[in-house]
């Protein structure tokens, strides 16, 4: 085994660990046991336990990020609504590991509480998503007909903001997919009009 594929061997003994009991729950014996290798391992690869979860959290936004373009290559179109759309429906996808990931963002979420680096990496909505995704906002306006109205960037972030929502209702059960799409299809079309 690789060193790359020990340490996401260990990530996902943490995301595991997390999802079942909260952050709080995660330690270096726990995660060593949940992955099956010595704590000796986990200290050679991590130099304490919040050096290791805060890489499972960085992990987990990259993934959820890839599902992102993932959606966006499977939409396999031009259309910038249609791509908008992907885009946004992504984040509730009913795909176990969608949901897996978003529940282990949730659990580590009070820890970034106290934590700046971790905060960071679970603040909403880059700059270079939120100006990409004004721009498909502006083009899919012009498709339909429509006039910009020099509000896409803020309307990209609570588009962005609203989708995320969604997709932490949806980790806590709190919505089924069906009716996060039909809000979220909801909301894009006000934005659109």
């Amino acid at each position: 085994m690789n060193h790359e594929a020990r340490r996401t061997r260990l990530v996902e003994a943490v995301w595991s660990l997390a999802v079942r009991g909260g952050i709080e729950q995660v330690s270096l014996r726990k995660v060593a046991e949940e992955a099956g290798v010595s704590m000796g391992q986990i200290q050679h690869y991590y130099s304490s336990m919040q050096a290791l979860i805060r890489d499972a959290l960085d992990r987990a936004v990259r993934a959820v990020n890839a599902t992102i373009e993932n959606a966006v290559n499977a939409a396999d179109t031009t259309s910038p609504e249609a791509v908008l759309r992907a885009c946004l429906h992504a984040l509730i996808s009913p795909a176990q590991e969608s949901a897996r990931l978003m529940r282990f963002a949730l659990a580590a979420a009070g820890r970034a509480v106290s934590d700046p680096t971790m905060a960071k990496v679970l603040a909403p909505g880059d700059d270079e998503m939120l100006t990409f995704t004004a721009g498909l906002i502006t083009a899919a306006r012009e498709e339909r007909g429509s006039k910009p109205r020099c509000e896409e960037r803020a309307d990209a972030d609570i588009c962005w903001s609203l989708a995320t929502s969604l997709g932490v209702d949806l980790a806590l059960g709190y919505r089924t997919p069906e009716a996060a799409g039909r809000l979220l299809d909801h909301h894009i079309e006000q934005v659109l009009r």
